[in-house]
């Protein structure tokens, strides 16, 4: 009866046990239930912050407002260079151009085509020829009213048409980069080409260019806006930052001397400071002026990778030749004609963006235009330079270096003695030790003289060679 008893009461000990702990569990469950949705709720609160703050869009804007060349090109590398390296979540393009150089046009559509950063173009009254190019390269183009695109055939800088391979490679450039974009390629060949004809829009013999309204029509704007706030409402960006380019000192700089207004005053300097150099002996001001000239040339189109070492060492070797020609060579031959064009060669090619020899990235009209810059400024330095040095020294104060006065017999003036010149042939001795230069005795006078071989010994017997340089010149006789 005992151990039944005992035997209860243990199996109700197990049962308030097992109870127990079942309560525990629960309660643990409970806390782990309420832990997991705060968990879950702070989780979300977290979630729903970073979405709203990522809302956020950073802007970067810059303008293309200047003439189509290499300053605007090198400041559209920079742009995009910045873009990308703040991680821009948009890049707003204000522009505002006639147009420009064909090669710089090219290079900049090429870098907008590859953008991993979504661009936009604002238009800012023109878009004409290279710049409806780089238009129709972003992903958008807006225009404000009143603006045009168009306009794009080649020309020189009279406005005379270029040659049809020039026309064409232009053509095919519009075209593909229309393509690219969902564009209408046959609207942007007859920007170019007056003979294209596109129904509705262009009839034979006229050149496209579009109003903002007749852009938004065809397909070739997306949008008539005033501002770039109007723009982003429109893409849907209502909460951004614009970060503006801003470019430093030595940007500034180094854009202005790529410049080919500058490039040729800089090879005026270049070649006006040389021929002034070998007017004088030594080395003097205008060395100077024409090395500090040829610095400020080359290096910021080496540091734009137009000028390579090659380029810059043409133009080193040539300046070698052409003062080997002038101080050692007599005379004007081959060292002086290949000197003068390996200095040319090395100014012009340094202005183009040649690959090595490689010159398919590079238009006819380019190299053409690059040649003449250099050919024309060197001349007007030369011609110009002959004409400023007798201008210059014979009025003003630096007439004053010069020396004009006549010298006149009846003033009193007269000329060096031809007496000399009599002695050749005589024999004398030698009054002094002549090493080479001493004294000799002829016909009982004593005159200066010069050993024209060696050494001669004080009473040795000599004959006067020569009289030249007001200089008599003898030496050793038997006779």
């Amino acid at each position: 009866m005992f151990s039944q008893l005992s035997g209860l009461f243990s199996f109700i000990q197990l049962k308030e046990t097992i109870e127990i702990g079942l309560r525990q569990v629960t309660n643990a469950i409970s806390t782990f239930d309420l832990m997991s949705k705060c968990l879950v709720i702070l989780l979300f609160f977290l979630s729903f912050t970073n979405a709203f703050a990522q809302e956020e869009k950073l802007v970067y804007q810059f303008d293309i407002k200047e003439e189509i060349a290499a300053p605007i090109w090198r400041k559209v590398q920079l742009a995009m260079d910045e873009a990308h390296e703040i991680k821009a979540d948009v890049i707003l393009i204000n522009m505002n151009t006639y147009g420009g150089a064909v090669d710089a046009a090219d290079s900049i559509r090429t870098r907008i085509l590859n953008s991993k950063i979504p661009v936009y173009v604002l238009i800012d009254n023109n878009a004409a020829s290279a710049g409806a190019l780089i238009s129709m390269a972003c992903d958008s183009i807006f225009m404000k009213p009143g603006s045009t695109i168009g306009a794009a055939t080649v020309v020189n800088q009279n406005g005379e048409v270029q040659a049809e391979k020039i026309q064409s490679y232009f053509r095919e450039k519009m075209r593909a980069t229309a393509e690219a974009k969902g564009r209408n390629p046959d609207i942007a060949e007859a920007m170019v080409d007056a003979d294209k004809v596109v129904e509705g829009v262009s009839e034979e013999g006229k050149i496209v260019t579009l109003t903002a309204s007749k852009a938004i029509e065809l397909g070739f704007c997306e949008g008539e806006y005033n501002s770039p706030k109007e723009v982003l409402n429109h893409c849907g960006i209502e909460d951004y930052t614009i970060q503006k380019q801003q470019l430093t000192t030595i940007d500034v700089i180094i854009g202005l001397l790529i410049n080919p207004a500058i490039s040729s005053l800089l090879i005026l300097v270049i070649f006006g400071g040389i021929y002034f150099e070998l007017q004088s002996p030594g080395i003097g001001f205008p060395l100077i002026a024409a090395l500090t000239a040829a610095v400020l040339y080359f290096m910021p189109l080496y540091l734009e990778g137009l000028a390579a070492n090659w380029e810059i060492l043409l133009f080193i070797v040539g300046l070698v030749l052409i003062a080997l020609e002038v101080f050692v060579i007599p005379g004007f031959g081959i060292a002086g004609i290949a000197g003068i064009s390996l200095a040319f060669l090395g100014l012009t090619l340094s202005l183009v963006g040649n690959i090595g020899f490689d010159f398919a990235p590079v238009q006819s009209s380019r190299l053409v235009e690059a040649g003449l810059i250099v050919v024309l400024s060197g001349s007007v330095s030369i011609f110009g330079s002959l004409f400023l040095a007798v201008k210059l020294f014979e009025s003003g104060a630096l007439s004053r270096l010069v020396l004009s006065a006549d010298q006149r017999k009846e003033d009193g003036f007269v000329g060096t003695s031809t007496k000399e010149f009599n002695l050749i042939g005589m024999t004398g001795i030698a009054y002094t030790d002549m090493r080479p230069a001493g004294k000799v005795e002829i016909d009982g006078v004593i005159h200066d003289a010069t050993a024209g071989a060696g050494f001669i010994t004080k009473g040795a017997k000599v004959q006067v060679t020569s009289y030249t340089g007001a200089q008599i010149k003898v030496k050793m006789t038997n006779e």
